[in-house]
């Protein structure tokens, strides 16, 4: 037994001399995992919005190539590789020889103040197809069938996402404050641990939390569906605040 653990010995000491215990040490470390990789995507642009909503407007769905699928950065589900695939040929049929900017036909109703819908997928080289369409949801006939079907398609991955009710988090959060010095309703101090609004505020301050400051931030101001906005007070102001979890690759 001694023998043994004298040979053992000698033979650590052997690869340690060698480089061997680099090696380990390389080899225990944890393996990165690699970026998610958006493959298909549904988002607004533009429209009559506040200037929190505008940094804060999150995609209406990502589809990501591991199946990921996230909607309004609130919602994930999963959907099968195959699935994955069905979907950016479908899209990639929807989408190849579109304009990058589609326009309704003659005799349109004209619409204003509406978001812009956005339908992206990402060709054969990779790089992501986009189309724009102004008030696609609401001229749908004035526009060509095939760009229907694609928002079609990608509101019903939202829907599936929402459906499941399964919350998507992150471990980074975009923050956007509005200075309202005249809000109504409880004030408290802006929490600790969190960065605070500095300088002139025009329109909304933003700000993208990570480490310690998104669980600071979460539980002074929860996502509490229709509560309405948290109100903080700091030594600069009244701060009206709202927030969202950061999308991967964001």
């Amino acid at each position: 037994m001694r023998l043994r653990t004298t040979l053992l010995v000698a033979l650590l000491s052997l690869a340690t001399a060698c480089g061997g215990g680099e090696l380990a040490a390389t080899a225990a470390e944890p393996e990165q995992s690699a970026p998610a990789t958006p493959v298909a995507v549904l988002r607004a642009e533009g429209g009559f919005v506040t200037a929190s909503t505008n940094v804060l407007r999150a995609p209406r769905v990502v589809v990501y190539g591991d199946g990921l699928v996230i909607a309004d950065a609130a919602y994930k589900t999963t959907i099968s590789a195959a699935e994955v695939t069905q979907t950016v040929d479908a899209l990639k049929k929807y989408l190849t020889g579109q304009p990058p900017t589609a326009t309704p036909k003659p005799g349109a109703p004209m619409v204003t103040d509406i978001p812009a819908t956005v339908l992206g997928v990402a060709g054969d080289d990779g790089k992501m197809i986009e189309v724009k369409a102004e008030a696609l949801d609401q001229v749908a006939e004035f526009y060509p069938k095939e760009l229907v079907d694609a928002k079609k398609l990608l509101d019903g991955l939202a829907a599936k996402a929402a459906e499941k009710k399964e919350p998507y988090t992150s471990d980074r959060i975009r923050v956007a404050a509005e200075s309202v010095p005249t809000a109504e309703g409880e004030r408290t101090p802006w929490p600790a641990g969190v960065p605070e609004p500095s300088g002139q505020i025009d329109p909304v301050w933003q700000k993208d939390l990570t480490g310690a400051e998104v669980p600071a931030l979460v539980k002074a101001a929860p996502p509490v569906p229709d509560a309405g906005l948290p109100i903080f007070e700091t030594k600069a102001g009244v701060f009206v605040l709202s927030w969202r979890y950061l999308l991967p690759g964001e």
